[in-house]
């Protein structure tokens, strides 16, 4: 506790400085509990260092403090351009004061988008060692925000789904609808695995066994019903798939399993036979005659 005053009245008893004992008559002291200083000694006793200039500070001066430390108003600045931090917003950094433009200019990121500062405590997104202020991070195809949604990185730009799936995703040759996921390949061209089915009982092809005529699949069943000769013996369709082998004869055809001899069932396949109307018979038969 302390109050300032001074004495000019002439006074019968001791009026001395409680530290330096000299007279205070006519001297500006300032009285504390422990009794009145002169002002040099009151200053040497009970100001605080200044922490930038090392210096006193002075009972008539504005004394700022921060964290233990304490300044001169004119030393309370900015440790870069040294603008008066007294009444105006600042930041420590290791220990250094700095005003908010310098701290920004610093230790604060730029928007990659509008190339101004991210200030500290504001929204913001960061992907690929880059920062967006959150306004700014924004779908490179409708233009609007993508916050916290999903998204697409391409070659430097940024899509939320829907956009980058109409712009890249590879659409189905049958319903033009892009594909998302999964989806089959056919003729080199992408198909959902649904859009693949069999042109004539339109049973799912993916995954399955199938053929094409035209361009247009076919499940075997219905390739061999629709298309396929018929073996001469068993009438069942010849589709040659599966590694099927067949014989031609003429206008006439047979399952390798069905080329036989029509007498005695011996397989005619890589060896001579001899046609007998409908059928076919081997060399030894045809000689026996009838």
């Amino acid at each position: 506790m302390s109050w300032k005053g001074s004495l000019t009245a002439t006074m019968s008893e001791a009026f001395d400085c409680a530290k330096c004992s000299e007279s205070l008559y006519g001297r500006k002291y300032i009285q504390t509990d422990d009794g009145p200083y002169c002002v040099p000694c009151y200053d040497s006793t009970f100001a605080n260092t200044c922490a930038e200039c090392q210096q006193l500070i002075g009972h008539d001066s504005r004394e700022l403090f921060y964290e233990d430390r304490h300044f001169h108003e004119g030393c309370f600045r900015c440790c870069r351009c040294q603008r008066s931090l007294a009444d105006e917003p600042f930041t420590c950094q290791d220990s250094e004061l700095l005003c908010n433009d310098c701290y920004c200019s610093a230790f604060s990121s730029q928007c990659s988008a509008c190339g101004e500062t991210v200030m500290p405590g504001s929204r913001k997104l960061e992907y690929g060692g880059q920062t967006w202020h959150e306004h700014c991070f924004l779908c490179s195809g409708c233009e609007q925000p993508l916050g916290s949604r999903s998204f697409v990185p391409d070659k430097g730009a940024h899509y939320c789904v829907p956009c980058y799936e109409n712009k890249f995703a590879p659409r189905c040759a049958r319903c033009s609808k892009t594909l998302t996921q999964g989806g089959v390949t056919y003729r080199d061209q992408p198909w959902h695995r649904e859009c693949l089915v069999c042109t004539g009982c339109q049973t799912p092809l993916a995954g399955q066994q199938f053929t094409s005529r035209d361009d247009d699949p076919y499940c075997v069943a219905c390739f061999g019903e629709l298309f396929a000769p018929k073996c001469s013996s068993c009438k069942r369709p010849i589709t040659g798939l599966g590694g099927g082998k067949y014989v031609s004869f003429e206008d006439r055809h047979w399952h390798h399993s069905c080329f036989s001899c029509a007498r005695c069932s011996t397989s005619l396949v890589g060896q001579g036979f001899v046609p007998d109307g409908d059928q076919v018979v081997c060399q030894g038969c045809s000689q026996a005659g009838p």
